[in-house]
């Protein structure tokens, strides 16, 4: 007997091991691509090593493009998110906001985004964004509200604001204030870390029938 339970827990760790990995696409603008830092200081590499450092099985593709806003994100969908993804992390509308665009046009390609995402069946993990302040208290409320209601209509998991813990901390962006360094990336994995977890735990492996 106790032979037996010494093979069942040396295979345990095998067996989850085996799991095939959970494929991600982390689809967003230079908060994900990694704006001047090496390919594995970005975001994605970094989140996919503390996941597999928790245990988790997962592989992450790096679709950030510098610069892009919610519309060019929507009109690079089908090829950025490859049939076989499992889930797609959404981290878009920086640019939107920096550059003052109406809070409607974000709002309506990050709903088409997620819409044309769940007809393919793939679940979204929406990373929130929030307007800066001097672009007033009205263009704030009706930005700041995008995500918030579009994880309600979609019963999407929301990470309410992609930058917390790094935005107004000079130790944790570049020269510019706005884009994190790797040191900023690593508290972004941090914060975000324990939302990504409950949203892989929502997921089914594609094309195996489930874990």
């Amino acid at each position: 007997m106790m032979v037996l339970l010494a093979a069942a827990a040396l295979g345990a760790p095998a067996a989850r091991a085996a799991e095939p990995p959970l494929k991600l696409v982390a689809l967003g603008d230079s908060l994900t691509a990694g704006y001047r830092l090496p390919a594995d200081a970005a975001f994605p590499a970094v989140l996919e090593r503390a996941l597999k450092a928790k245990g988790r099985a997962v592989e992450i593709a790096n679709a950030g493009v510098s610069g892009d806003t919610t519309t060019g994100g929507l009109d690079r969908l089908d090829w950025s998110v490859p049939d076989g993804t499992d889930g797609v992390i959404l981290e878009l509308g920086a640019n939107d906001m920096l550059r003052g665009t109406d809070p409607a046009v974000a709002r309506k390609a990050l709903d088409t985004i997620v819409a044309r995402l769940k007809e393919r069946g793939i679940p979204v993990l929406l990373a929130g964004m929030l307007a800066a302040p001097n672009l007033g208290t009205d263009y704030r409320a009706r930005f700041d509200a995008i995500y918030p209601d579009l994880a309600k209509a979609h019963g999407l998991v929301l990470y309410p604001f992609f930058l917390e813990g790094v935005t107004g901390n000079r130790a944790h962006t570049m020269e510019d204030g706005l884009h994190p360094n790797a040191k900023g990336v690593e508290t972004v994995v941090a914060g975000i870390l324990p939302t990504v977890e409950t949203f892989l735990d929502r997921l089914k492996p594609r094309g195996n029938g489930g874990r």
